[in-house]
């Protein structure tokens, strides 16, 4: 008879300060919406939501100032001034898991708790050794790319004149 492999379950990954893998972002430019979909290098999952316009269709500040802050952070560079959630994608972050326990809306004599990410700094890749699930995982919205900690420079051959654009050939090896 086969044998089913049994999932962990859903866990709210416990506090403490991780590495996070971008594995998949996306903006809804209708409602304002970006979900940005993370993994650690546990394989624990986490996603960070950010509504960038109000009820009224109106820039919400806060919450465009925090995305900032989160895809700079990520992707290590300070001076961007736009970006496509696409190219957050394979890009590391470290930040500090902390949760917020709050009465249930469906049963207030229950609470729920909420994993939020607090401190956060740029990372180059993961700090300990990651589970397959932590590299492998892709959410769709973008081509898979290597992760950035195992990219390596492709060999490129003398040329006569200089490229111009992207070698594919070299890029997919």
């Amino acid at each position: 008879m086969a044998r089913i492999p049994m999932t962990s379950g859903f866990m709210v990954i416990p506090e403490g300060t991780y590495v996070f893998r971008i594995y998949d972002a996306s903006y809804d430019e209708e409602f304002g919406k970006i979900i940005v979909k993370l993994v650690n290098a546990q394989g624990a999952t986490h996603t960070e939501r950010f509504s960038i316009k109000d009820q009224n269709d109106e820039i919400n500040e806060k919450a465009l100032n925090a995305f900032s802050y989160f895809a700079k952070t990520a992707m290590n560079d300070f001076t961007l001034e736009d970006v496509d959630p696409a190219d957050l994608i394979n890009h590391y972050i470290r930040a500090e898991v902390v949760h917020t326990v709050l009465p249930s809306r469906n049963d207030p004599t229950k609470n729920v708790t909420f994993a939020n990410l607090g401190d956060k700094s740029p990372a180059d890749g993961f700090d300990t050794e990651p589970v397959a699930r932590a590299l492998n995982m892709t959410g769709g919205t973008a081509p898979q790319q290597k992760p950035q900690a195992a990219q390596t420079p492709a060999p490129t051959a003398p040329a006569a004149e200089p490229k111009k654009g992207l070698d594919l050939d070299a890029l997919l090896g």
